[in-house]
């Protein structure tokens, strides 16, 4: 059996009323932690800052969903932690190529809207500089599979920051389970598997969520097709870091005049 005061879900929030609607459709009876993205923090550093932030807090298992994933089973996060633990997987997760028709990025990683990870084996290693320094492509270095993916992906894409994460965890040795997804009907939307049922929708662009019209219609559907929830005043545990959009400004401007500087 799983202990669920070992398990938390994390969302970096950049949209706290989708987030409002969609966390009432997260598993129960589990911790919910929120990082405040607000201020424009989410990808590796929403990462760096999860793990000073949750160490030593005793979690387990880590979920990881943004606010734009609506869970329709989510009690299946128990089975696929289950499946984890007895195959010794660290992380799971849908793979940033190759899947998802509008993600044509790297296919030897995945994309963080949702993911599951072992916290307590990461914890275990966890060394921030090592991490950072895996920003890289090695040609042939992973052996999976690829020619059953549908649709485009480019294997040497750095798109994303946060793919030194994940090539860090392959280099460590570490398994993924990479989880099937398939197309919704509005060819954005993407529902994700796990023995061949959809357990979640997720509907991307989280920050056009009650801004854009077409977007918030849509992700509407998405939500009224489950049903309506009962709005919980269930508040989170939320860290906000104050001075992060200004350490983010000095840095753009320490590399800027560096930049010069050298050339």
């Amino acid at each position: 059996m799983i202990d669920k005061t070992k398990i938390a879900i994390l969302t970096s929030v950049a949209n706290f009323e989708l987030y409002k609607k969609s966390s009432q459709y997260f598993p129960d009876d589990i911790q919910k932690y929120v990082i405040d993205g607000t201020n424009g923090m989410y990808g590796i550093h929403s990462i760096m800052y999860m793990m000073r932030k949750l160490k030593r807090k005793g979690i387990e298992w880590l979920i990881m969903a943004d606010e734009d994933v609506i869970f329709t089973k989510s009690s299946f996060v128990f089975s696929i932690i289950e499946e984890m633990k007895n195959k010794h997987i660290t992380v799971c997760g849908v793979r940033d190529g190759g899947v998802v028709v509008h993600r044509k990025q790297n296919p030897w990683v995945i994309n963080t809207f949702f993911s599951i990870l072992n916290f307590k084996e990461v914890e275990s290693i966890w060394d921030e500089k090592e991490v950072l320094q895996n920003q890289f492509f090695f040609e042939n270095e992973f052996d999976d599979d690829l020619t059953k993916l549908k649709s485009e992906f480019d294997i040497k894409s750095l798109y994303e920051p946060y793919y030194c994460f994940y090539f860090w965890l392959r280099r460590k040795n570490k398994k993924i389970l990479f989880l099937e997804s398939k197309m919704r009907d509005d060819e954005i939307s993407n529902s994700v598997l796990f023995n061949n049922e959809v357990f979640l929708n997720h509907t991307w662009y989280a920050r056009s969520y009650g801004i854009n019209k077409k977007h918030t219609d849509r992700i509407n559907k998405l939500l009224n097709m489950i049903g309506e929830n009962e709005i919980i005043n269930e508040k989170p545990i939320t860290f906000y870091k104050k001075t992060f959009a200004m350490e983010q400004k000095i840095s753009k401007l320490y590399k800027r005049i560096y930049n010069k500087i050298v050339k």
